[in-house]
């Protein structure tokens, strides 16, 4: 696994540590890290802002003890900013937070970065205007599209959302990534692709998998790499 993402063009895989089996997190992580994966994606829920609880900062302390990879966490939470020195002390390397979680997601992007954080993203849901985001985006290094409602792993695609990948694409800058969320497998990643998105949440797809180093290489097949 990669320690930094940005630092390549090439479409990216980040496995959705949301998928995997807690019991043996590190056998997991790990597993995916041999099979190809280029790093992972944290999903972190509070059962308000979305309608689930996953884990917090001593789990993703937990996994950033296992791994070098990049942790991509994405804050699905109401409190972004009271939250985020703690995923950050935890060992997180990017936080992405939701436009609809806040007030103001210029001011919040701010403030993150003054709080230590490297790389940030911005990101929305599928029933949120595209236009929502735009202001944020400036202050981002990548934009997540959300491609299911934010909640439960092994959820449908929702192709409804790619003309928003589309819109998003055609505003970021050279240096900016464009990151999907939600249902992404074998039957939707080209689609994403083709739409204009860099980096590709799979949870599923690769953690239920027996062979998750053939489940990767296929999804880059239908990438074209």
């Amino acid at each position: 696994m990669t320690s930094n993402p940005f630092q390549f063009s090439s479409a990216q895989i980040a496995a959705s540590v949301l998928s995997a089996d807690f019991a043996r997190l590190g056998e997991e992580i790990a597993d995916v890290d041999r099979g190809g994966a280029d790093f992972l994606h944290l999903d972190i829920l509070d059962g308000h802002f979305a309608p689930n609880i996953s884990f917090g900062p001593a789990v993703t302390a937990a996994i950033r003890r296992v791994t070098r990879a990049f942790l991509d966490v994405h804050l699905m939470i109401s409190e972004p900013e009271r939250y985020a020195p703690d995923f950050l002390k935890a060992g997180a390397d990017g936080l992405t937070f939701h436009v609809e979680a806040v007030a103001d997601a210029v001011q919040t992007a701010r403030r993150l970065r003054q709080m230590g954080c490297r790389h940030l993203g911005v990101t929305l849901n599928p029933a949120t205007a595209v236009e929502a985001i735009y202001p944020a985006m400036e202050e981002a290094d990548h934009v997540l599209v959300m491609s299911v409602v934010p909640g439960f792993s092994g959820q449908k695609f929702m192709p409804e959302v790619l003309p928003k990948v589309q819109a998003v694409k055609k505003r970021l800058r050279a240096e900016q990534r464009l990151e999907i969320d939600g249902g992404i497998h074998e039957q939707t990643i080209r689609r994403a692709r083709e739409a204009g998105v860099d980096w590709f949440v799979v949870a599923s797809a690769i953690f239920d998998q027996k062979d998750r180093a053939a489940a990767i290489a296929r999804l880059r097949k239908e990438l074209g790499e």
